[in-house]
């Protein structure tokens, strides 16, 4: 492992913002994440898990511990039976090449998830889904080391308690867990998952009648190109908030308010809403700015940080938030992860 002393987080974060960690810890093995917990335990310091950092704001303080920065890479695909495999991969791998990869292997089932920032780690933790398919349909099993004993375990799929965009991993009891690697369940390609309408119109625009996963995640890319920011050059962590779930009397008074509210029916009888929706056409805060952070001019749900510090980030998320309540009622929750200066294990991506 690679140790580093008052490393600055905000060269590890997409929103570009942290303070100095007071142990760095870059881990590019199993066995240097056990060394890495190790050192935490021996000196009794708290510990943050940081892999991608791009859905994470960074303390400007810092974070007075130990941060263990999640770098093991790799994955290997398993034929179980002939269409059907299982695929490992590092919890340190990069989510879009993990992606592209099988899916250039003929692989079907990650293809509506691709060009997400990230790592395995952070996509499992956090559940991410996009374009009508969510992680926790193709995870098989999860191993984490337990921070408290520095032992292994692994978790079955229902064990990680996935719900939209948490899991497991983001309680309290979680917490206590860095995920080391995980298993998906793959197929030869039969049906890919075409349900979404953005997707759906792009496929029929250009008479793609029954797309293969190559064909869906070059979809998939081009939408999100064109209505995301890269990560790569705007400090941005993709959707700050999430899509709020709401009793269905709830949005059928905000649909009889707000004429054409988009609502997506979950199996429990709510109702999920685009943030996105709310911020632009009720809120109008597309494309809103404060000082030096703002929204995104393309999807509203998105927050810009234009050389802003964390405060400042904090503080505009908070006005966003408090616009959405006044304006609907609906009380709003971050995506994004903080980190430090908090005294308790974390998870990020």
């Amino acid at each position: 492992m690679e140790l580093r002393e008052n490393e600055p987080l905000a060269r590890h974060t997409t929103l570009r913002t942290g303070g100095p960690a007071r142990y760095f810890i870059e881990a590019a093995t199993i066995a240097d994440l056990h060394d890495a917990v190790q050192f935490a335990r021996d000196r009794r310091l708290p510990v943050a898990i940081l892999g991608g950092g791009s859905n994470l704001l960074a303390a400007d303080a810092g974070f007075a511990g130990a941060v263990i920065h999640v770098a093991n890479r790799g994955f290997k695909l398993i034929e179980t039976a002939p269409g059907n495999a299982v695929v490992e991969a590092e919890a340190g791998e990069e989510w879009d090449a993990f992606v592209s990869a099988t899916v250039a292997g003929g692989w079907q089932g990650l293809e509506n998830l691709s060009l997400i920032p990230g790592t395995v780690g952070g996509a499992v933790a956090g559940n991410i889904g996009a374009y009508g398919v969510e992680v926790r349909e193709l995870v098989r099993w999860v191993e984490a080391i337990d921070l408290r004993n520095n032992q292994i375990r692994r978790f079955t799929a229902e064990e990680c308690a996935f719900t939209y965009r948490n899991s497991f991993f983001k309680t309290t009891e979680g917490r206590h867990y860095l995920v080391t690697r995980a298993a998906f369940g793959l197929k030869k390609p039969g049906f890919v998952n075409t349900t979404y309408r953005d997707v759906a119109e792009y496929l029929a625009a250009r008479k793609i009648d029954n797309p293969t996963p190559q064909q869906l995640r070059e979809a998939v890319v081009a939408i999100r190109k064109a209505k995301l920011p890269d990560v790569a050059t705007v400090a941005t962590a993709g959707s700050f908030f999430k899509n709020p779930i709401i009793p269905r009397p709830q949005y059928d008074a905000l649909a009889a308010r707000f004429p054409g509210l988009p609502g997506h029916p979950e199996p429990d009888g709510a109702v999920k809403v685009p943030l996105g929706w709310i911020l632009d056409k009720i809120c109008g805060l597309k494309g809103h700015r404060i000082g030096r952070v703002g929204t995104h001019d393309r999807q509203a749900l998105v927050i810009i940080n234009n050389g802003g510090t964390a405060a400042e980030i904090e503080e505009f998320a908070s006005l966003i938030a408090r616009a959405v309540f006044d304006k609907t009622g609906i009380a709003i929750e971050w995506e994004v992860e903080k980190l430090g200066p908090v005294q308790r294990p974390s998870a990020s991506s």
